[in-house]
């Protein structure tokens, strides 16, 4: 039998306590049938991913204060931080502030230089950019979306070289693309990450499509396929940890051409066995309710996306639509009103629109209380074009979650909205990119 490897390090990682850590019954099981020895090397390379991932918590941070962290003299991070610096994953730059002695230098990961094509696919337009690992945009270009995915394919292939050539300023193309680290496209639906296929997008009209492999031929790239929610889930957990330091569990709800849930228990995204977990806009409301794009009825997604919001505002304005059998149902018709210009009227008091902002708010909130009672997150990100008018939309939102929860816990969960409504999908394309570098490695 080979030897068990020393223990990895002990370390403070800055989450807070949790009473369930050290239990044998709170282990995760070790799958039989897929797995990976540890080794010697092993532990090398998680003391080094703990080493990043704190530098990357809470930066800029001294060699002093990081050995603090880690409950370790500092003699003991002397070779993993050279060799971070040395491979340029972390930068020193810059120097702490002291009473006396020798200012420390301090520590930051590197984020330029190490660029990321990212691409937001919609049923309506695709947006692509060329970002930097902190989520910086640096050239973007948007178009509309095909109807085949092969299609989308072939217009990605050139528009990414038009990104890198758009892009090269001082540097040449060919050196931007050397700094590329792969590509991240989001998707609105249900993706399977090992296969990169996209499972089913209701809204693009997609069943099991291969985007990954075509796109990682045509690009020659790593090509990472997610859906949007669990992306903008990553992108919580990778781009902003401040936002989640404090919680192990989170919710975060992306609500948008559809509604979508991406699910982070104790560190990690929620899957399920077939890849479809999180799919909370397709569960029923109300069985005799509006058809949702998926074609059943009721859907939460059908009540709280951005099209149900423009229908209810077109109603307050002109009056209810007579019932036309013929017609397609609502949501899956080309909105007459963007989004973001009723959020607009909305801000500037027009009560049309901020009556259609608060009913939206009513019924996120009654999709959210089913997070709630099944999952007990820590906290909900809630993202999307409708969060900029946030003041509007907080106070029905949670009125509906506390009608439609159980316990007083449940009905304070703290729900937050995202910072960034108008680029969300595209950070979360970021994170799909960045987040492996940071990832524990796989040991059984």
């Amino acid at each position: 039998m080979s030897k068990v490897p020393a223990p990895v390090m002990a370390f403070d990682d800055g989450l807070g306590p949790d009473p369930t850590r050290h239990r044998p019954n709170a282990m995760r099981k070790i799958n039989t049938r897929d797995f990976r020895l540890a080794t010697r090397g092993t532990v090398r390379e998680v003391n080094r991913q703990i080493v990043l991932n704190l530098i990357r918590e809470h930066q800029p941070i001294s060699r002093a204060e990081l050995a603090r962290r880690m409950r370790v003299n500092r003699a003991a991070l002397t070779a993993i931080v050279h060799d971070l610096v040395v491979t340029g994953e972390v930068d020193e730059r810059g120097t702490a502030t002291t009473a006396r002695g020798r200012r420390p230098t301090l520590l930051h990961v590197r984020t330029t230089g190490r660029l990321a094509v990212v691409v937001d696919v919609r049923p309506g337009n695709t947006s692509v950019a060329l970002a930097d690992f902190a989520g910086h945009t640096i050239a973007r270009h948007t178009f509309a979306t095909p109807a085949s995915s092969a299609d989308l394919a072939d217009e990605l292939g050139v528009c990414v070289t038009r990104l890198f050539d758009s892009s090269a300023t001082d540097a040449k193309a060919e050196e931007i693309r050397a700094q590329c680290q792969g590509v991240g496209l989001v998707v609105p639906g249900m993706v399977d990450r090992r296969s990169g296929r996209v499972i089913y997008a209701p809204r693009l009209g997609w069943r099991d499509v291969d985007l990954r492999d075509a796109l990682t031929k045509k690009l020659a790239l790593p090509v990472y396929v997610e859906s949007a929610p669990i992306a903008c889930a990553l992108a919580r957990l990778w781009l902003s940890p401040e936002d989640t330091r404090s919680v192990h569990s989170f919710a975060y709800v992306s609500v948008s051409d559809g509604v979508g849930v991406g699910l982070v228990i104790d560190g990690d995204v929620l899957r399920g066995t077939a890849h479809t977990a999180g799919e909370f806009g397709h569960v029923t409301l109300d069985p005799s309710g509006p058809v949702c794009a998926c074609g059943q009825r009721g859907c939460w997604e059908a009540y709280a996306c951005n099209s149900a919001t423009v229908a209810r505002y077109v109603e307050r304005v002109f009056g209810p639509r007579q019932a036309d059998p013929v017609a397609e149902p609502r949501d899956r018709r080309t909105p007459s009103i963007a989004i973001e210009e009723i959020v607009r009227r909305a801000r500037r008091g027009e009560p049309a629109a901020r009556g259609a902002i608060a009913d939206t708010g009513h019924q996120i909130g009654r999709g959210l209380a089913a997070v709630v009672n099944a999952f007990n997150p820590g906290r909900i990100f809630v993202g999307g074009e409708i969060t900029a008018a946030w003041e509007l939309l907080e106070q029905p939102m949670r009125a509906a979650l506390v009608e439609r929860t159980i316990t007083q816990a449940a009905r304070e969960t703290p729900i937050v909205a995202d910072r960034n409504p108008a680029e969300y999908r595209l950070l979360g394309a970021v994170a799909i990119v960045a987040a492996p570098t940071f990832a524990a490695p796989r040991v059984g």
